[in-house]
């Protein structure tokens, strides 16, 4: 039998994700589950003023393709049981792994992780936010500064079984403005790999062309134009940015399960 259009067929309405800030559902369109968040969902941003979080979505996924690193899964835009929406192949992750966590200060590992920063939990212990030091996070890392990235939590993060890393809930991304904030702050300074480099290069050649054509559905043409100076920016500078500006660096809360947690107030 063959497999359904995944544009057309019948997408139904399995659940619901109520850890998620706009109306986010679970659902299938035959075999196949998928994420769906319909625009009539989405609650008004005062800083995102210009257009839908679902075309923001999908011009992330689009992004993420000519990089080639495979960072969002599928999505699309189509019809639902609430009208339009984003659509996104559900991704099954690792429950025993953790690509970003918060620990006890002095428990962080010597290699194979970035430290962050430090804050105090709810009883005044310090504790620690840490990321893995992976390729696959490194390459998350670069795309959210290509996309302006301004909400990568910890659980925006899916640790996949054979150690891909996929990124989801990209709503707040490609604002003309500066907004990043991201929890991947662990190779602050550091050089970009030639791999990095030529995916940046892959996008800003990308927006003379195909890419560019299918991001002016999508998006401003402001907001487009913000793509190439960032990505003119980045290779560039040849190197991780630091966070600048007064609005804060790293999303809150850091996860969406860590409400309790205090941080620094200027980290907030």
């Amino acid at each position: 039998m063959p497999a359904p259009d995944l544009l057309t067929a019948e997408l139904t309405l399995t659940g619901r994700i109520t850890t998620a800030s706009n109306a986010t559902f679970l659902g299938s369109i035959g075999d196949t589950t998928v994420v769906y968040k319909p625009i009539a969902g989405e609650k008004p941003l005062w800083d995102f003023p210009d257009g839908f979080l679902a075309h923001r979505e999908v011009a992330a996924y689009l992004v993420s393709e000519v990089l080639g690193w495979n960072v969002v899964p599928r999505t699309w835009l189509r019809d639902g049981p609430l009208g339009e929406g984003m659509v996104q192949l559900w991704q099954e992750s690792d429950p025993d792994q953790n690509a970003v966590d918060l620990i006890a200060s002095d428990d962080v590992p010597e290699i194979g992780w970035k430290h962050v920063l430090e804050g105090q939990d709810e009883n005044g212990r310090m504790i620690a936010l840490i990321h893995e030091d992976s390729p696959a996070l490194r390459r998350m890392a670069v795309f959210d500064v290509v996309v302006n990235n301004a909400d990568r939590k910890g659980d925006h993060i899916l640790a996949m079984t054979d150690g891909h890393r996929h990124g989801v809930d990209h709503g707040l991304t490609f604002h003309r403005d500066h907004k990043l904030r991201t929890v991947l702050w662990g190779w602050l300074g550091d050089a970009l790999t030639v791999e990095e480099l030529e995916g940046i290069d892959r996008v800003s050649e990308g927006l003379e062309g195909e890419l560019g054509r299918n991001l002016a559905d999508l998006l401003t043409a402001e907001e487009i134009a913000s793509v190439a100076t960032r990505c003119a920016r980045l290779r560039l500078a040849g190197r991780f940015p630091a966070p600048s500006g007064e609005m804060a660096a790293v999303p809150w809360p850091l996860f969406w399960r860590s409400y309790g947690k205090a941080l620094p107030a200027d980290l907030r």
